[in-house]
């Protein structure tokens, strides 16, 4: 079974991995062979990244806005480092703070698109920055709009499974729209705002999202840090409670709130410098100020009034240089050299950037390249070749659009080479259509900055070039060279019964480590044996120590109860000492069946879901308690079954009862009322193995009937699958699954 990777955090004043916490109900199990590594008593600097939502290029004082006021920020691109030419990794939301957040550019990276639906979700494969760093004694929080799903704790997409300590605010992309939200999450559970009940505005979250930053620092100020801070200002709508010094422009209410929304913006990074300065860590702390995409044009803001855009083309959505070219500015008096600088600057150069700045080792498999250099004036950042963006959104907005040509919903890519900047639009959704299907423009940003001047037909071999190096850029699917521990452990654990687990510590970096070692905690009361050495004197790049474990759950151990086993890794890294750790749950198991039954009327070992939970005999893809629609296929309703989204697996503990499983499975007709281009693909194994594969399902073809003979499975598993890569529409029902006990 897959585990969730976790990074731990170190002792706060040596990161000497000697003192480093495991989390969670775990006791450690005594393994001789662990090599001991040597404390390292350097300290790192502390880094904050805060980054705006919709901040156009031209909205701060900075980079040339005349009528909305930003001091602070303006008073730190005098002091520090400003970037004339950084660039978010797309032009929403979503995708561009995967890139942020990971490093792969959206040719390669998981969350590829905005949600239409369904919520993108990152993956026990995608290691962040905050995990680097939490690896190397890092506290680590993120405070403000994450924005992939599903909005749910414990599962791989949580900011918590992703190298973040602490969380405080919106997990779901749009929740993060509700400026007076009824509740927010800290780490694994909701808190009710109760001034905001019943849609009373009584709590602005900006103003909570500020308090919690300056509580982390508090918290954190003797021990090296890392801050995401993710207010969602300037997003629309304009809501404030106070317009401030706009109060009295002739302006439209929606132009007085998002000016005063960007100041808001301002005054916040101010209260940030001015909580560090106070703590004494200002010549400690590398800050990063920074925005996800372009500017917008919702909810009645005119970008145009502010000059939002600069002398750039394009809005948010747009992959003209408006939509992604971005303010970024490098702060830090004892540790960043003052300046300006023109390299092209992607943010998937954050992760490699924060790696180096924090001594961490990092996978050398990203499209970022460490800018590190630039901002310690330590040398020349080594030069993208190029830069790609890609774009598939489903939104429209008016001057985006007209700026598209009225392409704003077509599949678009762009490529940034030198000076040259190519960008095409294809006229159907696939990405596979032939190069001469597209249409392809061509502009020289060294004399045409603003994309006037389409050049395509001028230079065909450069547009041939670029072309080619978008294609290059794309891959359907990324694989990701393993870094960190990976986890292997069964469903079930059966008390009194020995089983194996298996674990490796992966160096997916570039550089060799040593003093490699693994360990594995369990519960109180179970007995760990190594039956394989756990330690190696030197892991090269690319290579794995692999170790395996003997695990014996307490004979006493409550059934149906889920119980947390944890692998952790330890070396001696080019820049210290890391440790990364990962989890996997096993679940002793429930009673087996001893009568006919539904499968929604039984416990199930484990379950996991692409949107929300799984539901029981309903069908809304939100909440598993009944509240949805019942599980239709073509008008025809179902009492009883389970409604899940891709991806999807959820297994049931039958301990060999079993004689036949059926049910009925398909696209229902909630996901085939929204869209029909929802298609999947449903497998039933027992065992983990294979026992039927449907063909693909979609709302056109119906539901496909299932009839399996499951004579001595034990363990009974039902998964579903994306089979069109558009994941939004891809709720699927299981319809009368029943089981015929022997």
């Amino acid at each position: 079974m897959p585990s969730r990777r976790r990074f731990l955090a170190g002792s706060a004043a040596t990161l000497g991995l000697g003192a480093l916490p495991v989390t969670g109900a775990a006791e450690a199990a005594a393994d001789p062979a662990v090599a001991a590594v040597p404390e390292d008593t350097t300290r790192p600097p502390n880094l904050v990244v805060v980054l705006a939502d919709d901040l156009g290029y031209g909205e701060l004082g900075a980079y040339g806005q005349r009528l909305i006021s930003t001091p602070r920020i303006d008073g730190l691109a005098a002091d520090g480092l400003r970037f004339t030419d950084a660039y978010s990794t797309a032009a929403v939301c979503a995708p561009s703070r995967c890139s942020l957040l990971t490093g792969l550019h959206t040719g390669h990276a998981t969350v590829r698109a905005n949600p239409s639906g369904a919520q993108g979700s990152l993956t026990a494969a995608d290691t962040t920055f905050a995990q680097l760093l939490r690896a190397r004694g890092y506290r680590t929080g993120v405070i403000g709009k994450w924005g992939f799903g599903p909005e749910s704790a414990g599962q791989d997409s949580h900011p918590n499974a992703r190298g973040f300590e602490e969380f405080h605010g919106y997990i779901d992309h749009g929740h993060a729209h509700q400026y007076y939200p009824e509740y927010l999450w800290h780490n694994g559970a909701k808190e009710l705002v109760p001034g905001n009940a019943a849609g009373a505005k009584g709590v602005y979250a900006p103003e909570l999202l500020r308090q919690r930053a300056l509580d982390f620092l508090d918290r954190h100020a003797d021990e090296p840090f890392l801050l995401l801070l993710t207010p969602t200002v300037p997003h629309a709508p304009s809501d404030i409670p106070d317009t401030g010094a706009y109060a009295s422009r002739s302006w439209t209410a929606a132009n007085k709130g998002h000016a005063a929304q960007v100041s808001l913006f301002d005054s916040l990074v101010g209260d940030v410098v001015d909580r560090l300065r106070a703590l004494g860590l200002e010549d400690d702390t590398v800050l990063l100020v920074t925005s996800d995409n372009g500017p917008h044009e919702e909810g009645g803001v005119d970008p145009d009034l502010f000059d939002a855009n600069g002398p750039l083309r394009g809005y948010k959505r747009n992959l003209y240089e408006g939509g992604v070219r971005v303010p970024l500015i490098a702060w830090g008096p004892g540790r960043v050299l003052p300046g300006t600088s023109d390299r092209p600057t992607p943010l998937t150069d954050l992760l490699p950037t924060l790696a180096e700045l924090g001594g961490a080792p990092a996978p050398s498999d990203v499209d970022g390249l460490s800018a590190a250099p630039l901002l310690t004036g330590g040398g020349n950042a080594a030069h993208h070749d190029h830069l790609y963006w890609f774009r598939d959104e489903r939104g429209v907005t008016s001057r985006a659009d007209a700026q598209d040509r009225k392409r704003s919903t077509w599949l678009a890519e762009s490529l940034r080479k030198d000076r040259w900047k190519a960008v095409r639009f294809a006229p159907v959704r696939d990405h596979a259509l032939p190069d001469d299907q597209w249409q392809v423009e061509l502009y020289d940003l060294a004399t045409d900055l603003g994309e006037t001047s389409d050049l395509a037909a001028r230079y065909p071999a450069r547009v041939a070039e670029l072309v080619g190096l978008m294609r290059a850029s794309w891959q359907d699917a990324y694989p990701r060279t393993p870094f960190g521990v990976q986890l292997t452990v069964p469903r079930l654990a059966v008390p009194g019964v020995a089983f194996d687990v298996t674990a490796g510590l992966s160096n997916g970096s570039a550089r060799a480590w040593s003093s490699a070692a693994l360990t594995l905690r369990a519960p109180a009361g179970w007995t760990v044996r190594a039956t394989t050495p756990t330690a190696g004197t030197q892991l090269a790049p690319g290579a794995r120590l692999a170790a395996t474990w003997q695990v014996t759950p307490a004979a006493g151990a409550p059934a149906a109860t889920p119980w947390t086993l944890t692998a952790e890794g330890t070396a001696l890294a080019p820049g210290g000492p890391v440790r990364y750790a990962a989890d996997g749950v096993v679940t002793t198991p429930p009673p087996a069946p001893t009568r006919d039954g539904y499968l929604s009327d039984l416990p199930w070992i484990t379950a996991v879901n692409g949107w929300g939970p799984v539901e029981r005999d309903t069908s809304n893809g939100r909440n598993a308690a009944g509240d949805g629609t019942p599980i239709a296929f073509r008008g025809t309703t179902y009492p009883k079954g389970l409604g899940v989204h891709a991806y999807s697996d959820v297994a049931f503990h039958l301990g060999g009862a079993g004689s036949r499983f059926t049910a009925l499975v398909g696209i229902d007709d909630f996901s085939a009322g929204q869209s029909s281009v929802g298609a999947t693909r449903a497998t039933v194994y027992g065992d983990d193995r294979v026992l039927v594969t449907t063909p693909t399902l979609t709302a056109a073809t119906g539901p496909v009937p299932v009839d399996v003979d499951i004579r001595g499975v034990r363990v009974l598993r039902l998964e579903v699958t994306d089979a069109n890569a558009r994941t939004s529409f891809d709720h699927t029902s299981w319809a009368l699954a029943h089981v015929t006990v022997v």
